[in-house]
């Protein structure tokens, strides 16, 4: 069996790198070097981990080319995912992106419609194909799989020595995955992103004394889903949203809000707004911020309030388990959480998700509670994509898009107008979390930002004079911005 499992090494091990290179030259950026390539320290991980796949598929099949091939179609299937999702979301595969694989399977409209038909059929053939071929062309032999085995632990063991070495000679000290996947090639970045991720410390906590609430004040802000300005974003003076205009000429402060996701990654600019640490404080946990934002909980907002005098309401009609938010929001401070049991499913006609009006008047009710201060964080869902056009209509996607912002920005509306008459001082921030990403529309670029209204309320309804324009923030800034609010709030009342 040894001899004729030398012969079978020979040829798979080159075959195993000659096709881990062609899978890993096809992930976008190209490398930086002469004809595309990676540097030195990127294919030497790249051919380890490569190598460390198959010694465990010749573990678990004793069939040397089969565990080649499986390694190459697995490492060209994650450039196909990469590529695609550069073209959605103007950002390669990350390797934050692996945690969300649980959410696929929960809720795979949110991943799947981002591709086309003939995408969806060549991953699920090739994934389908490989299981069928590993099954099928797997063996009894002992040998091979004893040979894998040791490839497999001493593939790791060089694997992680090349890991620590790239991480130690400072690439991720400004994480970039689009300078590092073409410096290093996909595969690399990822593991080597993770295990700098792996190596980050927590912040020290916050020693910051709480915040009152003797004034009773009410603070909601409301994390809009793929709001955005349409004047900014299709340059037509003619889509103005009122509401918004409205809000910006009352407001305390508005103006852009600088969020790093394009078309996703709604947990970024939440955690930015919830938690107040800018990204570059971050490093590495900036791709997903919410992985260890549980250690992280007295930087969040709810947590810098007096919870003996605050009460504290976290809104989200949809599955708290997305991103693993039933665990976060209580850890964060908040007392309760509103999910979607408590609200009524779509009303025939009224699209997938629950609406901003049901959202409204969910807001508006828990605001009646005005026996102590309050803090309402909402997230809304009704104008996630994607947006189908309908029959005969010229515009495209743009014309669904529209027609949803309009209900948000009827819900801006609405809290514009019945806040103020609830006699007590009320804070309202009103912010999209990213831009739509609508093919031929709205794609990735450098503009990423969105609109954000900050407004100040006295307790007889007066809308409270602030500065009204501010430079562009940051997530992390804006929550700032609302903290320095809600003080000024205590000290007035």
């Amino acid at each position: 069996m040894m001899g004729g499992l030398l012969p079978d090494m020979m040829v798979a091990l080159p075959l195993l790198a000659l096709l881990a290179l062609l899978a890993d030259a096809f992930a976008a950026p190209r490398g930086c070097g002469p004809a595309g390539a990676r540097s030195a320290g990127g294919l030497a991980v790249l051919l380890m981990a490569a190598l460390c796949g198959f010694g465990l598929l010749l573990t678990l099949t004793g069939a040397p080319f089969v565990a080649a091939a499986g390694v190459a179609i697995l490492t060209g299937t994650l450039s196909l995912i990469s590529n695609i999702k550069r073209r959605v979301l103007g950002e390669p595969l990350v390797f934050s992106d692996f945690a969300l694989l649980g959410a696929v399977f929960q809720h795979p409209q949110f991943y799947l419609s981002a591709l086309r038909p003939w995408q969806v059929v060549v991953l699920a053939g090739g994934l389908g194909g490989l299981g069928v071929t590993l099954v099928l062309l797997s063996n009894a032999a002992v040998a091979p799989r004893l040979a894998g085995a040791g490839l497999m632990l001493g593939a790791g063991a060089a694997l992680a020595l090349a890991l620590a070495r790239l991480v130690r000679a400072g690439f991720a000290e400004v994480p970039d995955p689009e300078a590092d996947v073409a410096r290093l090639g996909l595969v690399p970045c990822l593991l080597a992103h993770w295990r700098a991720w792996r190596a980050s410390p927590d912040p020290p906590p916050c020693t910051a004394a709480p915040i009152t609430g003797e004034s009773r004040q009410l603070v909601v802000i409301v994390q809009c889903e793929s709001f955005t300005d349409p004047v900014d974003l299709f340059g037509d003076p003619a889509l103005a949203l009122p509401g918004l205009e409205r809000a910006r000429a009352l407001a305390w402060q508005a103006g852009r809000l600088a969020v790093s996701g394009f078309g996703a990654y709604t947990m970024r600019t939440e955690y930015g707004v919830l938690f107040g640490l800018p990204e570059e404080r971050l490093g590495m946990r900036r791709f997903d911020p919410f992985l260890t934002a549980v250690r992280e909980a007295s930087w969040a907002l709810p947590n810098r309030l007096d919870h003996g005098a605050w009460d504290r309401w976290f809104v989200h009609p949809h599955d708290m388990r997305f991103y693993g938010r039933n665990r976060i929001m209580p850890a964060s401070g908040f007392r309760a959480l509103v999910g979607e049991d408590s609200f009524p499913p779509p009303a025939p006609g009224e699209g997938r998700y629950v609406t901003d009006a049901a959202m409204t008047d969910r807001i508006l009710a828990l605001a009646q509670d005005g026996a102590r201060a309050g803090l309402i964080y909402a997230v809304t869902i009704e104008n996630h994509g994607p947006w189908p056009a309908e029959q005969g209509e010229e515009a495209h996607l743009i014309a669904p898009y529209l027609r949803l912002l309009a209900h948000s920005d009827a819900m801006l509306t609405r809290l514009l107008d019945e806040l103020p008459r609830l006699g007590r001082p009320v804070t309202l921030c009103f912010f999209g979390d990213h831009r739509p990403s609508i093919p031929g529309a709205s794609e990735p670029g450098a503009e990423r930002h969105t609109p954000y209204v900050l407004l100040r309320f006295a307790a007889d309804g007066t809308p409270l004079a602030g500065s009204n324009e501010a430079p562009e923030l940051a997530p992390a800034a804006l929550h700032h911005a609302i903290l320095d609010a809600i003080r000024l709030g205590e000290a007035e009342g």
